[in-house]
């Protein structure tokens, strides 16, 4: 897509008979035909889509975050279980393993634990106009899209992630003045950590002058000699 500047590329199964596509794709079939692609018979416009991110919060054996009684499990973690190529299927056993191991480590610890955070303060502050605070953070939402996609991708360069750092930033202080006079919702509370993960991953892909496995960078086309490091950042 890249190379040749195109918005897709195209999956074709039409060589298999069609009571083969409905019966082993029957949902993906159905779907498409809502979109009026008939699965069986016309080729599929496709393009990547990150499900998933190499690296999260750092956790122990256990499950463990450096908080208190807070545990990451499975694509949010960083477990060290896996490298810089993730395969889909590696967090699916890692909830498995962790998510056993984590339910022991609480269960033995329950009886000494701090006692809960006390309650937040009930929420005093009203928007004036909620459907246009959610146009706002939808817009916000779109253009960070957009920043991560077109200047942090798959193939990116220093210049591309030094504007991308200017850009989100930028929405960070958009962000940051809706914070501060909205009401707390779930969607701006969202909009907000993914700003925090975007400036995250931006910053980490800086730091790293080398290109290995799926973590490609333009200028830094080969990988470092010696070890591989993990880039660890901490929220400013």
């Amino acid at each position: 897509m890249k190379r040749l500047n195109a918005p897709c590329m195209y999956l074709d199964i039409s060589h298999q008979p069609a009571d083969f596509v409905r019966r082993y794709f029957p949902t993906i079939y159905r779907k498409l035909l809502t979109l009026g692609i008939d699965l069986t018979r016309q080729p599929v416009p496709i393009v990547p889509a990150a499900h998933y991110t190499c690296g999260g919060v750092v956790v122990d054996r256990h499950g463990r975050t450096d908080i208190g009684g807070l545990y990451a499990i499975g694509e949010i973690s960083y477990s060290g279980l896996y490298g810089a190529n993730r395969l889909a299927s590696n967090s699916l056993l890692e909830c498995l393993v962790y998510g056993w191991s984590a339910a022991e480590n609480i269960l033995r610890n329950l009886p000494s634990q701090a006692e809960p955070v006390p309650a937040l303060p009930s929420e005093t502050r009203q928007n004036a106009n909620p459907r246009e605070r959610q146009t706002q953070l939808n817009r916000l939402r779109s253009e960070l899209q957009h920043i991560m996609w077109q200047q942090a991708g798959i193939v990116r360069s220093s210049e591309q992630l030094m504007q991308a750092q200017r850009d989100i930033h930028r929405l960070q202080q958009q962000i940051d003045d809706l914070y501060s006079e909205s009401k707390l919702s779930v969607s701006l509370l969202e909009v907000r950590n993914l700003m925090l993960v975007a400036a995250l991953m931006v910053r980490s892909a800086l730091s790293r002058k080398e290109s290995r496995e799926l973590h490609y960078i333009l200028d830094y086309p080969s990988a470092a000699p010696g070890e591989p490091q993990p880039t660890l950042l901490q929220p400013d």
